[in-house]
């Protein structure tokens, strides 16, 4: 079997289908400014970490949103993938 390869899948009209669901914890629990810097996340804070929520991200915007954790010095402690929702919906709340 060969490798997945980039843009590979769902057409642009279907981002959710392409996109999956991740998981990305900083140290800290980041301020209101620092928070905006990542709009399109669900943001829950901890007492001593951050973790970032987001659905239907593809692999070039995780990559910006690392480098935007990178530009704005934050110490990323994990990044992982989540299994999609039955249904492939974002939940609610």
């Amino acid at each position: 079997m060969g490798t997945a390869q980039p843009g590979a899948g769902a057409g642009p009209s279907e981002p959710h289908a392409e996109g999956g669901r991740f998981e990305i914890r900083v140290r800290g629990t980041l301020g209101e400014g620092l928070r905006s810097a990542f709009g399109e996340l669900t943001v829950t804070l901890r007492p001593a970490e951050t973790v970032m929520y987001g659905w239907g991200i593809d692999q070039s915007a995780l990559y910006g949103i690392l480098d935007r954790i990178q530009a704005l010095g934050l110490e990323l402690l994990e990044v992982r993938g989540l299994p999609s929702p039955p249904g492939g919906e974002k939940p609610s709340g």
